[in-house]
């Protein structure tokens, strides 16, 4: 029996004695953290790389430093680029992990940089590993030696012939706008003497009451109302005679309405007949044009004597003036007005 006990109680010692190695080693298992620079010295502005290994368990987690353009607090030593973290070895749970960061420096000197940080976490510790070995690179200048190595001046620009394809597009573009400032100017020269494009001198204005007359001839010779549209016809009379209005009297006849029109005319030294031949065609034509209004064939017929005899009895008289040739009148000919009702009426 007493052998017994004594049997178990070794083997108590034994389990917690393995229990304590076991619990050692695991603590002895942290992450090892290698860190070296690819040459031990570099001329200056050569590139070199930090090579930076760490080895760890594969449920550990460990984070590498984020630089902001250079290494630590060596503002000389510029990081130019670095890579993704590779995984460079596995075996079983170990891995090995390797990130390079790729640097230069412009400035001769002895630089020391100390152990590299890598961020380590595992359950609730989170601490920072340091590499075994301390980093140490030495930046070095190619040196001068002025009795042997002559200084020259600088050289002067060199003097090559000039091709004609060197400026031949901004020549191009110079025509180019040479031509256009000439036409602009031979335009506008034209239009102040009252030229046509063609060289043409232009025609004198007519009076206004001829215009008129033609303007009502025309329209009468297309037999508007006589097709149906009524509303086309009383529009271009009404146009034709506030344009002719317009041009002879002082009074802006074209955005006036019927009845501005009339109480205006009213105070000119107008005949009966020509203020009831002119009071009787624009309150048809509103009829016509706002009532739907369908006047009878006399009444069309009188809208266009009436305006007719109103143009010829209100007209500025000019005995002088020549009557116009056949030619002349044919070349002035130009279309009646289109009105916007002509426009809705298409």
């Amino acid at each position: 029996m007493a052998r017994f006990e004594k049997s178990k109680r070794y083997k108590a010692w034994i389990g917690l004695v393995l229990f304590m190695l076991t619990g050692m080693a695991g603590r002895a298992e942290t992450p090892a953290v290698r860190a070296k620079f690819s040459a031990d010295s570099v001329l200056i502005g050569d590139q070199f790389r930090l090579e930076v290994e760490v080895d760890k368990d594969m449920m550990e987690i460990i984070e590498f430093p984020v630089f902001k353009g250079a290494l630590g607090d060596s503002s000389e030593l510029e990081i130019l680029g670095e890579s993704l973290v590779d995984t460079l070895k596995s075996d079983g749970r170990r891995i090995t992990l390797r990130k390079e960061y790729t640097l230069t420096s412009f400035d001769e000197g002895d630089y020391r940089t100390g152990k590299f940080p890598v961020l380590y976490v595992d359950k609730n510790i989170v601490d920072t590993l340091w590499s075994q070995d301390s980093l140490r690179i030495v930046v070095n200048t190619i040196p001068v030696d002025t009795v042997k190595q002559t200084i020259h001046d600088v050289k002067p620009p060199i003097h090559t012939p000039v091709r004609f394809g060197e400026f031949s597009g901004y020549l191009a573009v110079g025509l180019v706008g040479l031509l256009v400032v000439a036409a602009i100017i031979w335009l506008f020269v034209k239009k102040l003497r009252k030229k046509s494009l063609f060289g043409d001198k232009k025609l004198p204005d007519e009076p206004p009451h001829v215009t008129a007359i033609r303007l009502l001839e025309k329209l009468h010779n297309q037999k508007l109302w006589q097709s149906g549209k009524y509303k086309l016809y009383y529009t271009g009379i009404t146009d034709i005679l506030r344009q002719y209005l317009s041009s002879r009297y002082p009074i802006k006849a074209m955005e006036m309405t019927s009845k501005e029109i009339i109480g205006r005319m009213e105070k000119e030294s107008l005949s009966d007949v020509s203020m009831k031949r002119l009071s009787d065609i624009l309150l048809t034509a509103d009829f016509v044009k706002f009532a739907k209004y369908i006047p009878n064939a006399d009444q069309n017929e009188a809208a266009y004597t009436d305006a007719y005899y109103f143009v010829e009895e209100t007209k500025v008289s000019d005995p002088v003036a020549a009557e116009p040739s056949i030619e002349s009148s044919q070349f002035r000919e130009e279309k009646t007005p289109e009105t916007t009702d002509e426009k809705e009426e298409r």
